[in-house]
């Protein structure tokens, strides 16, 4: 049998030579530290709009949109048909999906495209970085811009007619009072102040002491 301390060493190598080549799962896993946050997104954008995605691949729209959402698409070497023409290009003819590798092959091809004075591993490199660590954009969430003309229009101070019968000083709505005459059965006057004083004088309790 070995020696106990032989062990240790071969387990202390085995991790050195793990973390020296940039695997993030142990022992027999090839995926590079620097592409951990590319494959985070790939899954991100591969489940985006899709309950039943598993993101293992990725549909055509998801691929155009990360193209987008992260800038690899930038109008002038990179447009929206050339991403659709590396999408039909790696992807196997009988599938509508890539997968992580042919991601990675798609990816490459605009690079090259993309970042024309670098070589093709600094290319990719700079693509991967646009790429890693980002989430799909949730478009339809817009941010509410105040209108000079709206402002004039629900301004209640401003009402005049029936429609300033309808709220208070506050500008709070009166509800039914505002909208129906109210016929006042009390017997007082219309919008008179001291209605109900006299009830209040009669039955005030006499000063002094009881008997």
């Amino acid at each position: 049998m070995r020696p106990h301390n032989e062990h240790s060493k071969d387990r202390a190598s085995k991790r050195l030579s793990t973390d020296s080549n940039g695997t993030s799962e142990g022992v027999g896993s090839s995926t590079p530290v620097e592409l951990t946050a590319l494959e985070e997104s790939f899954r991100r954008f591969a489940i985006h709009g899709d309950t039943r995605a598993t993101g293992k691949d990725m549909h055509g729209k998801n691929w155009s949109k990360l193209c987008k959402d992260c800038g690899v698409i930038d109008g002038k070497n990179i447009t929206l048909t050339d991403v659709d023409i590396v999408f039909s290009k790696v992807k196997k003819k009988s599938s509508r999906t890539i997968v992580y590798d042919e991601f990675k092959v798609a990816l490459a091809e605009l690079a090259r495209k993309k970042y024309k004075d670098k070589s093709g591993e600094d290319a990719e490199a700079e693509v991967f970085k646009l790429i890693e660590g980002k989430a799909p954009v949730i478009a339809g969430v817009t941010r509410a811009v105040a209108s000079p003309t709206v402002s004039r229009l629900t301004d209640t101070t401003k009402f005049t007619g029936s429609h300033k019968e309808r709220f208070d000083g506050t500008g709070r709505g009166k509800g039914k009072a505002g909208r129906v005459d109210v016929v006042d059965t009390s017997g007082y006057v219309s919008g008179y102040k001291h209605r109900g004083s006299y009830e209040k004088k009669v039955t005030k309790p006499p000063n002094g002491k009881p008997m």
